[in-house]
């Protein structure tokens, strides 16, 4: 018969999913939230519980400056990085989707929105407006003063407000574009999908410098649309598209053959894709074979 787990453990393992997605929106990476929860969990065996009143909040403190203090470090290996970066895609389960929150919160559009705060603007926002903590948790977390902190909220939720999608997305919508993407392929007719792109559509391709993708954002429908009557056909010969849940959202996998190849999200704004975001580095895509529990 075996032990019950001690009550750090049971900590712990409880608020685990929460723990991730606080890392994981912080750094847009799975494989670094998790090196972020294990730095978490080491830091955590060695805290007293009795000195503990509020589990939950010191356990997202600790994880909190971990993912900081990671950010930091991060953001010098994307000046390094080849062509365009792209947020780690994550297969999730049903649920997700219907917790519209959390799904507009880890969805690859607002990633790429909180890449653009500073690291401690992107910190407060997370803790602030997806996991609606108060200031003074947010200021022990950010080592702040809880004026300070809502300053930087004040100022990061301007900032999201001004560059995510202009009204929340419904899975149909997004779902109705990746369908006219798998149509375009099957039947090698593109107007569909060509009328579903903005004016203004951008993509970004993430190959890492490990596979082939455009090595700067397509921008306009004057990029975009030569690129893709390039890639479908070739795409229509060798390749199969699946329908998934990624990051609370429809999207589509393409498999060359067995082989995973990419994933391929979009933004939508206004009914028209103004985003395709198309990721393709190996190393990004290995949260694809089983879906990962995110939480709130």
């Amino acid at each position: 018969m075996s032990r019950p787990a001690d009550p750090a453990t049971t900590a712990f393992v409880e608020h685990r999913n929460l723990l991730f997605t606080v890392a994981y929106e912080m750094l847009g990476s799975a494989a670094d939230a998790e090196d972020v929860l294990q730095e978490t969990w080491l830091k955590w065996t060695g805290v007293g519980l009795d000195e503990v009143r509020k589990p939950r909040a010191y356990l997202v403190r600790i994880t909190t400056r971990q993912a900081l203090m990671r950010l930091r470090s991060l953001k010098r290996r994307k000046e390094d990085y080849i062509g365009p970066w792209l947020p780690e895609p994550l297969l999730t389960t049903p649920d997700v989707a219907e917790n519209v929150e959390l799904a507009e919160s880890v969805s690859t559009a607002m990633l790429l929105v909180l890449e653009t705060l500073a690291p401690t603007e992107r910190a407060v926002f997370v803790l602030r407006e997806v996991f609606a903590l108060g200031y003074e948790e947010i200021a022990a977390a950010v080592d702040k003063s809880p004026a300070a902190v809502r300053q930087i909220a004040h100022r990061a939720r301007g900032h999201v407000a001004a560059r995510r999608p202009r009204a929340t997305v419904t899975p149909d919508a997004a779902q109705d574009a990746l369908e006219a993407f798998r149509a375009a392929v099957e039947t090698g007719d593109l107007q569909g999908l060509f009328d579903k792109l903005a004016p203004d559509v951008v993509m970004l391709t993430d190959g890492g410098g490990v596979r082939q993708a455009a090595l700067a954002p397509l921008v306009g429908a004057a990029q975009v649309g030569p690129f893709l009557r390039q890639a479908l056909p070739r795409l229509r010969e060798s390749g199969t598209l699946e329908a998934v849940q990624v990051n609370g959202h429809p999207a589509l996998v393409v498999r060359i053959g067995d082989e995973l190849d990419g994933v391929l999200t979009v933004r939508i704004d206004e009914g028209l894709v103004t985003g395709l975001y198309l990721v393709r580095n190996p190393e990004k895509l290995s949260r694809m074979a089983d879906e990962t529990p995110v939480g709130r």
